[in-house]
């Protein structure tokens, strides 16, 4: 049986730009990869040919798409909430349809957004984060949704981080990480996985030489959560310690 993460972004584009290089890594070493995006991206700032905010999330979906394939993703799907209005949907809702997904999909390791909203302080991926992480907790309580299927526990939680700030940004507070991942190997895929974002080339071109230029080579997470009591201690691996 092969061991299983899965990606709960908020975004079309956010599993490449935000976590291409572990979800590429892990689908090198045969690890099961998933993707919940709980928008379609329909509210986002760059159009490509689209002139509806509905064409715009049509385009976007494809173009999620053709990234997952390209990082060797196995199944995605994306939720029917409002981009850009995260904050303001109901939070059992949110976490609700992640306990159920996480029920079904039955990852070990579950990699999501830090309460930061990451380098643009967005507020869909701290609302992200934070249904992300009552699903991961929840979704092994059989006193929480217990009709939404056979209760599962995953075994890791971890945060996107960073070691840099981008100039010009509003900084954000990250956490500090616990895991440095070597990406360099499948930077070109994850570059890749970026321009089939046709719609977003804008802001994909400016942010390669920008960011993925000078810090493109590492990702940084936080182990948020582990089900057994631990020091945080450094490591290279995010499955390190998880059983099968």
């Amino acid at each position: 049986m092969a061991l299983r993460l899965l990606c709960i972004a908020a975004h079309p584009d956010d599993e490449c730009f935000a976590f291409g290089g572990a979800l590429a890594l892990s689908a090198q070493r045969g690890i099961e990869t998933s993707l919940i995006c709980l928008t379609d991206g329909s509210a986002g700032s760059y159009h490509g040919t689209a002139r509806t905010t509905t064409e715009l999330g049509q385009l976007r979906r494809a173009e999620l798409a053709a990234s997952c394939t390209l990082l060797g993703i196995r199944q995605h799907e994306i939720l029917d909430y409002q981009d850009g209005q995260l904050e303001f949907a109901s939070f059992s809702d949110l976490a609700g349809d992640l306990v159920q997904r996480i029920r079904i999909l039955r990852p070990h390791v579950i990699i999501t957004f830090g309460g930061d909203g990451a380098i643009n302080t967005h507020a869909d991926h701290t609302v992200t984060s934070s249904a992300a992480t009552a699903a991961f907790h929840w979704s092994g309580s059989p006193k929480r949704f217990p009709t939404l299927g056979e209760l599962h526990t995953p075994q890791r939680l971890y945060y996107l981080t960073t070691n840099f700030f981008v100039e010009g940004r509003l900084r954000h507070i990250p956490a500090p990480w616990t895991h440095t991942l070597d990406v360099s190997s499948v930077l070109p895929t994850r570059i890749a996985a970026m321009r089939a974002h046709t719609t977003q080339l804008p802001l994909m071109e400016r942010s390669i030489p920008l960011i993925f230029d000078k810090h493109g080579n590492t990702e940084h997470y936080a182990l948020a959560a582990a089900l057994e009591p631990q020091p945080a201690t450094q490591s290279t691996d995010l499955f390190e310690g998880v059983v099968q």
